[in-house]
This record gives structure tokens, C-alpha cells and sequence, in this order.
């Protein structure tokens, strides 16, 4: 039987290549792609990967596409005063539609990634076996049709599996390399840079959540709820988190009691299940608001047109207008909306 062609996006990191030459070694036929979403990036790493495994390696300009879908949808939601998940976003309308697009202009039925995940064949996603690693919360938009074609080769892998595997395959370099854990397009210590030439400055005045005038912050865009660092308060002052952000009158609260911040529901737009079928009535499952923090139990009411209300069991810590709210039962992921308030 011929092996079967597979896609398999190359960002040039150690589990795009480890992923490479497990499909390899499982018996199918792959063609590294990689999305050349801006300038920078592992490309040439990925090149020498494929090389070096004799796979054919293919470069896809898709920078166009991922500055408007990514980049510029990042500064508009900031300028809403949301905060974002651009990740979770380019997986939704960019990096898979991507993959899928070359795949089915060269004839390929398959398409596969390094992310920590698991699919079936009937287009189900399931955590990883690595939950450390899990990265389901940020796949939760893909659709059920996507998933029926698509292979996590990591799935059932730790990153140490996936470590030992780099090691004994002979890929030192990709062993010292700096694991991504911030946008692919900036750091973490540049967003605030970032922002500032996206959005620019907007000065307001930061109030204690009893009242008291406290400072002044440089534009609501530049937070987060429950955010504890560069509040730009005097020192000494002690710890403070961001408590909301009222855009109407462009005031930053902020409160040192952590339990001002915590929340039992929210609500949600964008309501998308995997399955293809939106529940018309209270559901229970779990929730989980943010990358790597437990699910909690929760009731998820339809409100219609693609809206929600959440009630979580337990109250949970900032929920945040603009992020992703992830939806689970037993391991399996369901779907997923943006929270909205």
C-alpha cells in the first residue's frame, strides 16, 4: 500500500521537527510547509530539518493574511479594550486554513502540527496525554472536518519523550533552542512597545476599589484583568491587581484584595461547537478561561445568536473580556466561545 501524503506545518521548533520524523517513521509520506507569517522565525531550521530527513521542504508567504488577522485584530481588540487570544485566533482563521489550502492544491488529504493534542478519525480533539503540555484550549475553533484530517504526532509524547527523541535522532541544536512561550511575532517584554505604536498612549487616572485616586495609567489598552505587574503605582505601595477597566471613562481600578477579582459567571460570543451542533439547552461541562489553568465545572446556558451565559461551580480569577473560554467533558474537548463580560 502507498504511504499516504501528509502536510505537516514546520516552524523550524523541536516538536514541528520531532512530529516530522515520527510521521516519517509510522509510514507516511511528508511535505513540510512552512508559513512564513512575518519576518524572523525558524524557516532556515526548518529547511536543514527536512533536509537532513529527505523530505521535500516548501516556504508559504502568508504575511498578508496574518497581519490582518492577526496583528490588526490585535490592535483593534485592544483599542475595545478586550484582550485577545491571538494564538487561539490564528489557529481559528489562519494557520490550519493555511495548511489545509497547500495541502489541497497539491492533492494532500492530510495535514499535521507539533501541537499537544489528540484527534480521532470522526474529527474529535482530546487533551494530550502531556496535560503540562495540553494545548486543546488554543484548537477549541477548529471544526470537526479539519480535525477528521488532521494528525497530532505528539500526542501521546511528554516533552521529555519528545526531548529524548530530538536527542537520539542527532538534532542537538533544536535541544538548546529557546522554547517559544510568547507570541510568535513579539516577546513578551515587547508588547508594551507593541501596543504603544499600535494603539498609542490614552492617560487616566487609577483608582483603589474603595475610591482612592492612586495614579495614573498610560491608556486602558496596556492591561488586563487581573494584571499585578507595570501598573506604573509609586513603590512601596505594596501589590495590586487590576481590578476593571471602564472604558466609558477611561478609568483603571485596581484592588489588593485578590478576591475582588474572582467571578462566577461570564458571557460569551462566538459559541462554537465541534461537533458542528450548538446545544439548545443548560449543559453542563467544564470551563477553562485561560492557557494551562484548570478546568472548572460549570452550566452553559444558550442565549442565541452564537451567545452564552457561563456559571462556574466555583468562582474563578480574571475573567477577561476578549479571551477564549474553552469547553471540556472527560478529556474531550467540545468547543469553545470569547468571553464578552
Amino acid at each position: 500500500m502507498a504511504a499516504k501524503r501528509i502536510v505537516i506545518g514546520m516552524s523550524g521548533g523541536v516538536d514541528s521537527s520531532m512530529s516530522l520524523l515520527l510521521l516519517k517513521q509510522q509510514g507516511w509520506e511528508p511535505v513540510g510547509v512552512s508559513l512564513k507569517l512575518h519576518d524572523g522565525g525558524h524557516i532556515e531550521t526548518a529547511k536543514s530539518v527536512c533536509e537532513k530527513l529527505g523530505i521535500p521542504h516548501h516556504i508559504y508567504d502568508v504575511q498578508e493574511d496574518f497581519k490582518r488577522c492577526v496583528i490588526d485584530f490585535l490592535a483593534s481588540e485592544l483599542k475595545e479594550g478586550r484582550t485577545p487570544n491571538p494564538c487561539a485566533e490564528c489557529n481559528r482563521v489562519l494557520k490550519f486554513s493555511k495548511l489545509f489550502e497547500f495541502a489541497n492544491a497539491h492533492g494532500i488529504g492530510y495535514v499535521a502540527t507539533g501541537h499537544y493534542a489528540r484527534s480521532t478519525e470522526n474529527g474529535e480533539l482530546l487533551r494530550a496525554k502531556d496535560l503540562s503540555k495540553d494545548q486543546t484550549y488554543g484548537l477549541c475553533f477548529l471544526a470537526k472536518e479539519q480535525l477528521s484530517r488532521i494528525i497530532f504526532p505528539l500526542g501521546e509524547l511528554t516533552k521529555a519523550d519528545v526531548f529524548s527523541l530530538a536527542k537520539k535522532a542527532g538534532f542537538p541544536s533544536l535541544l538548546t533552542q529557546k522554547q517559544s512561550q510568547d507570541l510568535c511575532f513579539i516577546s513578551g517584554k515587547g508588547l508594551p512597545k507593541f501596543i504603544e505604536e499600535k494603539v498609542g498612549r490614552n492617560p487616566g487616572p487609577i483608582f483603589g476599589s474603595k475610591g482612592k485616586r492612586l495614579g495614573i495609567h498610560k491608556g486602558l489598552h496596556f492591561y488586563t484583568i487581573g494584571q499585578r505587574k507595570r501598573l506604573g503605582l509609586p513603590g512601596g505601595t505594596g501589590t495590586y491587581y487590576v481590578k476593571s477597566l471602564d472604558n466609558a471613562n477611561n478609568i483603571l481600578t485596581v484592588t489588593q484584595n485578590r478576591s475582588e477579582i474572582l467571578q462566577s459567571e461570564a458571557f460569551l460570543s462566538n459559541l462554537h461547537f465541534i461537533s458542528g451542533k450548538l446545544p439548545e439547552k443548560e449543559t453542563t461541562l467544564s470551563a477553562q478561561i485561560r492557557y494551562h489553568q484548570p478546568e472548572v465545572e460549570a452550566v452553559l446556558k444558550p442565549l442565541g445568536s452564537g451567545t452564552a451565559c457561563i456559571t462556574f461551580k466555583k468562582p474563578i480569577e480574571a475573567v477577561t473580556p476578549g479571551q477564549v473560554c474553552a469547553f471540556y467533558k472527560n478529556g474531550l474537548c467540545l468547543g469553545g466561545g470569547i468571553i464578552t463580560g
